[in-house]
């Protein structure tokens, strides 16, 4: 088997992940090129008349006006061509940040399942949303402050040298005191502070998510003091995370914008000229290039100062977004194999989970075989494996151990989009998207006419509850449309049954269902049966009664195998089980039925 992905390549560049825009950056640079340029024009022309009006004799008035004129014209283009490079660089800004998300959106629809459950919701949302979002900076303010900062003090420069090099230097010393203190900012002990802010804002998020998520929880047992504990864990660390990064950082920005500030430059000047002039070495309306144009030697670099924040957090955002980038997918095959046939065979299988629970086997030795047409159902107490088990069909995991086959051919030598036109599912934890309930039904069959999606609804027993809605199947869940667990997981059935894949997947599909609509789901099922190979993992006798297989799991190996009749003539460890659990129904059912005849009694009384 010949197969990519197994080990993670290099993280991606800044500049390979720009790569793709690198003419709209150019076209940005360019155009603010010109509108620094052009914005040095109405202090020339004031310069001018300056040493034009404080001349001896008579002031020209055509050249006075000429360059009154090519001041004003330089501060329209400035205006023009600034706000053109703006533009641009905001509306690349917006570009890049579309990729961005659908480069992670594809990347976390591939990486392993595995990898997704050791990451807090919090965490994946405050980088599709937050440090996407952080990356603005970099790309709609970086590019014109870094030329403003360059082209302006050089052109500046430029000329204050042809009219006096020794002021020119003076004229200096603020910005050189300024870039002197920029590694200050940037020492391993400001780095170290900087990640543990962007650290503790990240378990903010991440608290603030699971309170959000689980606040029905948190209201029906009495947790809420734990739960907003947690949270306030949480702002306590960023507090002091925080503190001790502006505590560190304040002196140090402190002294730049006192370096870069106007006063401060306007008394070097001063001092400077002051010098020069009363050593005969600088004519008093040569002094006036220097007050004007030394502030604009400042003003970019102080600009690029006041961003700087921005700057190292946009650069800490990309790397975690170059990181989630560079995370391998699951191993996908060169030369994909089609299968032939639907027969699910399981040889030898055995899987452990990373993480904290590395070295535990969940699955130890599972041979199991799945016949074209016939259903099989899992059974076994909880933590036996089944969930697991069921997750290696769609390739949520690859086994550590001994392979999984469709139709003769191991799944990691079946291309994805081939292994999910065959093999469907549909899991307890049910998860919709904020689209129409036809949306969602026809997720996997995006182009299905509406006569289909509504067959499929009729058959899931969920048809006539979308009707209820206010706009029927165009109800928008999250919106108009409010379903309950039972509900949603019927959509999802209605999902599955649209995709029609041969091999149909489904973990407690039912568990929320009442009676009525399980049978009505279990008749569906039964229509195509000899068509469609199934795996289920059920609890209900119901259930299972239709099942060609039942398959007993305990500590992730498979003890007992057969038909519900046979399991259960042999006494052993499935007659057990089932016995514990018929007696927890048949125990709430007596329960349910006395709270009814005491509401009963009470509505006589």
């Amino acid at each position: 088997m010949t197969s990519t992905g197994t080990t993670a390549p290099p993280p991606p560049g800044v500049a390979r992940l720009l790569r793709p825009y690198a003419g709209c950056f150019a076209v940005v640079v360019v155009l603010q090129i010109i509108g620094a340029v052009a914005g040095l024009a109405p202090l020339l022309a004031v310069i001018e008349l300056g040493r034009t009006l404080l001349a001896p004799g008579s002031a020209d008035d055509g050249h006075v006006r000429i360059v009154v004129i090519a001041g004003a014209a330089g501060l329209l283009v400035r205006l023009l061509f600034t706000a053109a490079s703006s533009g641009v660089g905001h509306l690349l800004d917006t570009r890049v940040q579309l990729s961005l998300r659908r480069q992670l959106a594809a990347r976390l629809g591939r990486v392993s399942i595995g990898w997704l459950a050791r990451r807090r919701n919090g965490e994946l949302a405050k980088l599709v949303g937050e440090d996407v979002s952080a990356v603005h900076p970099l790309i709609a303010h970086t590019p014109g402050e870094l030329v403003s900062a360059f082209v302006v003090p050089l052109v500046s420069l430029g000329y204050l040298l042809t009219v006096d090099w020794r002021l020119t230097l003076i004229t200096l010393i603020p910005v050189l005191l300024a870039v002197a203190l920029v590694p200050l900012m940037m020492t391993p002990t400001r780095l170290r502070e900087q990640k543990e802010f962007d650290a503790a804002m990240g378990r903010i998020s991440a608290s603030v998510v699971e309170f959000v998520q689980g606040i029905a929880v948190v209201k029906a047992f009495g947790g809420s003091e734990r739960a907003h504990g947690k949270f306030r864990t949480a702002v306590g660390d960023f507090t002091r995370s925080f503190y001790r990064m502006v505590r560190g950082l304040s002196g140090v920005a402190a002294g730049m914008q006192v370096a870069l500030s106007p006063p401060f430059v306007l008394l070097a000047v001063l001092v400077g000229g002051a010098y020069r002039i009363t050593g005969g070495g600088l004519a008093p309306a040569d002094l006036l290039p220097f007050l004007l144009l030394g502030l604009g030697l400042t003003a970019p670099v102080a600009a690029l100062g006041h961003g700087f924040d921005d700057l190292q957090a946009a650069r800490r955002a990309v790397g975690r977004i170059r990181d989630v980038l560079a995370e391998p997918s699951l191993p996908e095959t060169e030369r994909p194999v089609p299968p032939e046939g639907h027969r699910v065979e399981l040889r030898d299988v055995r899987f452990g989970y990373e993480g904290a629970e590395a070295g535990r086997e969940v699955l130890r030795g599972i041979d199991l075989v799945l016949e074209p047409g016939t259903i099989t159902a899992v059974v076994g107490p909880s933590g036996s494996g089944k969930s697991t088990l069921v997750q290696l069909l769609p390739r949520f995991y690859d086994p550590t151990h001994g392979s999984v086959l469709l139709g003769g051919v191991d799944l990691r030598e079946v291309g994805s989009q081939e292994l999910y036109r065959r093999v469907s599912f549909v899991f307890q934890d049910v998860r919709l998207l904020r689209a129409s309930v036809a949306d969602n039904i026809a997720l996997a069959v995006p182009h299905a006419d509406r006569d289909a999606v509504v067959r499929a609804a009729r058959r899931a027993s969920i048809h006539d509850r979308v009707l209820e809605l206010p706009r029927g199947y165009d109800s928008v869940i999250g919106e108009d449309a409010r379903l309950s667990g039972g509900e949603a997981q019927r959509v999802s059935i209605a999902r599955a049954l649209l995709a029609d894949a041969p091999v149909l997947v489904l973990d407690e599909a039912t568990a929320f269902a009442d009676p009525q609509t399980e049978q009505a789901v279990r008749e569906a099922l039964a229509q195509t049966r000899g068509k469609r190979t199934t795996l289920v993992i059920a609890h209900r006798l119901e259930t299972i009664a239709d099942a060609d297989t039942v398959v007993m799991l305990r500590d992730g190996e498979i003890v007992e195998r057969g038909t519900t009749a046979e399991l259960l003539a042999r006494n052993g460890e499935f007659a057990e089980f089932w016995k514990i659990h018929a007696g927890a129904m048949e125990a709430g059912a007596m329960e349910a039925g006395a709270v009814e005849a005491g509401a009963m009694e009470g509505e006589a009384r």
